[in-house]
């Protein structure tokens, strides 16, 4: 491996340790640098459907998954009071709905990826891509740990905010399109009894307050959102962005005001804007992204992991098996062809079916539409077309049938 075309990739979250996967059956050096120092345990519930779900399959994890898979029963609407406007359950749209028939904690999903690519893929935690010169042989790349490494590929799969990104192609802010809203994710005492349901509450104001269940009965994954024009604050200040959320969301009823007292304290606590990435290529030479990098659709598509899985396996193949040296000729088309496949599905997946004005109603007549229109639309004759409009994006992508030599052994 030591002779083999190097692919430095930046992030291991999904993308990241998917693509390390693929390329390294394809006999390429992989190295994942990542800025946390280690594969970040937890996170909240994420679904495997579609071409997403397709992907896992053909890696051969799948059962892994569905070993760590959540029980859950489906999604309710509820009131302030906790009685429940609508039900959509798992099985709705033959487990394609709001919820899906395979839900997994983000942390389970990528502990699995790394599991299966650690003994073949150089991962160096603690570390990122702090500065790069690109050239027409290869990527010049320094890390923040002051190492130099030539590379023969440079792949940003490290987020909406990726520096690969930044450092490749310009400041996040000629990319980043905000949708108007903010989202926190955290961890929280489960003191209503969730028995496998999803609880979300929507208040006035564009508020909305959620629970979903994790693996630990006594504990959910909490969401608590507002609505709002681009703020300014602190990414890297946790203790601002939950003094903003409190000042957002106080009062909003429900259970609200006990989940920013867990908040306040949640280890896992993360917050961000609801946002997508727009550009018009994704690569640069003999640099590229993949997944929320290069295309987030934002928590609301319900599609960042299929986005990362599909992107991560046509990536790869269409680098194909690792030739002996990797021509500049060979990486153009390669990466013309990865775009080209994977742009339709990424622009199907960021047409949002459940944007920031359904996700975050402005009065209390929205809130009873919304909720009524979710109970509607599973009943005929509104269902086959609610499946065809919203529930079949997932599968909105031909895989190729790559040919994958087996792993060494």
């Amino acid at each position: 491996m030591e002779t083999a075309p190097t692919v430095l990739i930046s992030g291991a979250g999904v993308a990241g340790p998917a693509l390390a996967f693929w390329l390294t059956r394809y006999g390429y050096r992989v190295v994942v640098v990542e800025l946390a120092t280690e594969i970040r345990p937890g996170g909240q519930t994420v679904d495997l459907r579609g071409a997403g779900a397709d992907v896992v399959e053909r890696m051969g994890l799948l059962e892994q998954m569905q070993g760590r898979a959540l029980e859950q029963r489906g999604i309710a609407w509820v009131r302030s009071d906790g009685s429940r406007r609508a039900e959509m359950p798992v099985e709705a749209f033959d487990g394609n709905g709001l919820v899906s028939k395979l839900e997994i904690l983000r942390g389970d999903l990528v502990e699995v990826l790394f599991s299966a690519t650690r003994d073949s893929v150089d991962y160096r935690f603690g570390t990122r891509v702090s500065a790069m010169t690109a050239a027409d042989d290869g990527v010049d790349v320094v890390l923040s740990d002051g190492t130099e490494i030539r590379v023969d590929l440079l792949v940003g799969a490290d987020g909406p905010h990726s520096a690969v990104r930044r450092l490749a192609f310009g400041p996040e802010e000629q990319f980043v399109e905000p949708l108007g809203g903010y989202n926190a994710w955290f961890s929280a005492p489960d003191t209503i009894g969730l028995d496998g349901w999803y609880l979300m509450y929507q208040a006035p104001g564009g508020r909305n307050a959620s629970l979903r269940p994790s693996h630990d009965p006594t504990t959910a994954k909490a969401g608590l959102a507002f609505r709002s024009e681009p703020l300014e604050y602190d990414r890297h200040d946790q203790d601002a962005q939950r003094r903003l959320l409190a000042e957002r969301m106080a009062g909003a009823g429900w259970h609200t005001d006990e989940l920013l007292a867990a908040a306040a304290h949640a280890p896992d606590f993360y917050f961000d804007a609801f946002a997508q990435v727009k550009m018009d290529r994704w690569s640069a030479g003999r640099i590229t992204l993949v997944g929320d990098a290069g295309y987030c659709a934002s928590p609301l598509s319900g599609m960042g992991t299929s986005l990362a899985l599909v992107g991560a396996y046509l990536l790869a193949g269409e680098l194909g098996p690792a030739p002996a040296t990797l021509s500049a000729a060979h990486v153009d088309a390669a990466l013309a062809s990865y775009e080209t496949r994977m742009r339709p599905y990424v622009e199907r997946c960021q047409e949002l079916p459940n944007s920031v004005e359904r996700f975050l109603p402005e009065s209390a007549n929205e809130i009873a539409v919304g909720a009524a229109v979710m109970k509607w639309m599973q009943r005929w004759p509104l269902r086959p077309l609610a499946a065809r409009k919203w529930f079949t994006t997932a599968e909105s992508v031909d895989l190729p049938d790559y040919p994958v030599p087996p792993i060494a052994r």
